[in-house]
């Protein structure tokens, strides 16, 4: 299958979007958006107050950095659940339904309901601060699995399993990554906008959980009753009907 076939694929094309949806639920949640001032200070080096001056381009290339750091952590995880999902290919509609059960239950720890899955892992180590830490800042931060991140990043990774190859969960991934990475670049270049933009956020945090886990909730269903198989076959299927206007 050409690169080009992937990315137009039914399935792809109805679970990317949901993916990327899920980095920005991510990004705006009280795990994250709270700490990005201070992730964009030590990713560079600098203080506040340099930040909100005009040295956009150490701290574009800095959150840049950063952000590959835990992309290519959250990608290698999509590669290995799509690669997964197509070696389990023969078990793969009951592992998914059963994924998509554990995919509800982090829906409901996202909103708060469920206490023993609010636990951080956090690394012992930190990187020094400055450009020459930020990629390694940035892995760390992937293999933290916050209780924000994590279950959202289930999900996507439950979606790539589902995907039944290695290349589309990569992709996949890789669309959770832009969704959680682009909110990072932003506060790079428009520092003192977003911070007044993450003010607005944090006073609804409650919906935003609501919604993120309301999301994780329909997948989960989607996944569990097949129906999320049979909505991709069909959209498929209209894909490959479908022909250009002249």
């Amino acid at each position: 299958m050409s690169v080009g076939q992937t990315v137009s694929d039914g399935s792809l094309l109805a679970a990317a979007p949901l993916a990327a949806v899920a980095g920005l639920v991510s990004f705006a949640s009280p795990c994250v958006l709270p700490l990005v001032p201070g992730y964009l200070s030590y990713v560079t080096g600098m203080t506040g107050a340099d930040l909100a001056d005009r040295r956009r381009g150490r701290l574009t290339l800095g959150v840049a950095l950063f952000v590959a750091g835990f992309s290519a952590v959250f990608v290698a995880m999509g590669t290995l659940a799509g690669g997964l999902g197509r070696w389990l290919a023969e078990y793969a509609d009951p592992i998914s339904r059963v994924l998509g059960a554990v995919t509800i239950v982090f829906g409901f720890a996202f909103m708060g309901f469920v206490p023993g899955l609010q636990r951080t892992v956090k690394s012992g180590r930190v990187p020094a601060a400055g450009l020459a830490g930020a990629p390694v800042l940035g892995v760390l931060f992937g293999l933290g699995w916050t209780p924000c991140i994590g279950p959202t990043l289930a999900a996507v990774q439950t979606l790539s399993f589902s995907e039944g190859s290695a290349g589309r969960g990569a992709l996949l991934s890789l669309a959770y990554c832009a969704g959680l990475g682009l909110p990072f670049l932003a506060a790079a270049l428009a520092y003192r906008r977003a911070l007044g933009a993450f003010g607005a956020v944090k006073r609804h945090y409650p919906l935003v959980m609501r919604i993120g886990g309301g999301m994780l909730v329909v997948i989960g269903v989607l996944l569990v009753t097949g129906v999320w198989n049979d909505l991709t076959i069909e959209l498929k299927s209209w894909i490959n009907g479908f022909e250009p206007v002249m």
